[in-house]
């Protein structure tokens, strides 16, 4: 076999291995959506396993009528948009931060806060810690401990090391501080490393659910993860409401609600903005991820 050949047979295996790979990956998403709008008998008794049958859309009007549900997703959504932005704005200054030998107690405090990386006090030491500062039954829970994240700083701080140090050199000398130099210099440098960081951040407060279960009690305050959550443990009788409500008597089994069409519908609808948002931040996430992964 040539050179050629044997080149060509890679690409043949290595096409073929990741496009299974990514059916492999896409394959949950398309058969969650797929039972969303299928036939309720059939989708509550595994009959719809590769395309839809008896395609209805009656599971999300059913869903979008769920007490709850319309506040939730704006408390995702502010928790979501204003936590990020916060994480991803301190990450940047604090990474910028700890490159600098100017600051005081550098070493010090860099390694305080990889410390905080291995070591946890433990659920009841932390929701004491939250119930003193005020913060159960306060939207700011979903905000303020997430600000402050390590592994964000570090990421962010490898990726300003890997820039230029001359443009911050010759800022100095014109006469520019670490803000202006930071602002006007630094941040638009490291757009990268910020996307992914705002994946990352934006993922995990979009699908976390526990420091709601731990720390509100009011349901003005209700993440919508939180309320899948709920929904998920109480599907059978919201299944049987649904059914009171529409008149289940007179309805066809293809639309009438089922614990799997409300866990599956109410599943798609927590998942769709995220996957939506995604692809948007996708062409920073691998040069971001990689910054300081390999030295040269």
């Amino acid at each position: 076999m040539t050179l050629k050949e044997r080149f060509s047979l890679f690409h043949v295996v290595n096409y073929t291995f990741f496009t299974l790979f990514t059916l492999i990956c896409v394959f949950p998403f398309y058969y969650l959506f797929i039972n969303t709008i299928s036939n309720n008998d059939l989708s509550s008794r595994g009959l719809v396993l590769f395309y839809p049958i008896g395609i209805h859309f009656t599971n999300y009007m059913d869903v979008f009528k769920l007490p709850g549900l319309g506040t939730a997703a704006l408390v995702s959504l502010g928790r979501t948009v204003i936590g990020t932005a916060l994480t991803v704005l301190a990450s940047a200054f604090l990474g910028f931060l700890f490159t600098k030998n100017e600051m005081w107690g550098r070493k010090f405090w860099y390694r305080f806060l990889i410390v905080t990386m291995y070591f946890n006090a433990g659920l009841i030491p932390w929701y004491l810690t939250m119930l003193n500062l005020g913060l159960v039954n306060n939207f700011l829970a979903y905000i303020l401990p997430g600000i402050v994240s390590p592994f964000f700083i570090i990421l962010v701080k490898t990726f300003v090391e890997s820039t230029p140090a001359a443009l911050q050199e010759s800022a100095q000398i014109d006469g520019a501080g670490h803000l202006v130099i930071f602002a006007k210099i630094i941040f638009p440098l490291i757009t990268p490393i910020l996307a992914t960081i705002t994946i990352f951040s934006a993922v995990w407060q979009w699908n976390e659910f526990r420091d709601t279960l731990f720390l509100v009690t009011e349901q003005r305050l209700f993440s919508l993860q939180f309320i899948l959550y709920r929904y998920m443990n109480e599907a059978t009788s919201l299944a049987q409401l649904m059914q009171q409500t529409a008149g289940s008597a007179n309805m066809d089994l293809a639309n009438k609600a089922t614990p799997t069409s409300i866990r599956t519908t109410v599943s798609m609808i927590v998942v769709a903005p995220i996957l939506l948002v995604y692809p948007f931040f996708q062409r920073y996430f691998v040069r971001g991820i990689m910054i300081g992964a390999v030295k040269g």
